[in-house]
């Protein structure tokens, strides 16, 4: 079965280099980063509680997770961080 944003963004196509931190192939998959598409189905304060809660959450298994120290999840709780630091002052 085939995500329902595949289904609505199947004739488009991002170019842009992906990582698994700040751009991971399969969230990129249509116009549209699911990040986007989350931040603009929910408020402003939901946003940036969203936000934290998957810095707490990268925080939590970074060591468990990974072979590599927890490095990757490490990059992910800190791209979150700076998602925060941006959308903070945004309203």
């Amino acid at each position: 079965m085939r995500p329902v944003v595949s289904v609505f963004f199947a004739d488009k196509k991002l170019e842009c280099d992906t990582d698994p931190v700040s751009s991971p192939s399969h969230y990129t998959q249509g116009a549209y980063e699911v990040i986007d598409i989350i931040q603009a189905s929910m408020t402003h304060e939901a946003f940036l509680g969203y936000l934290l809660g998957n810095q707490i959450k990268y925080l939590m298994r970074c060591q468990y997770k990974h072979q590599d120290g927890g490095i990757q999840d490490l990059k992910k709780l800190t791209w979150y961080a700076n998602k925060y630091i941006e959308c903070v002052g945004q309203k």
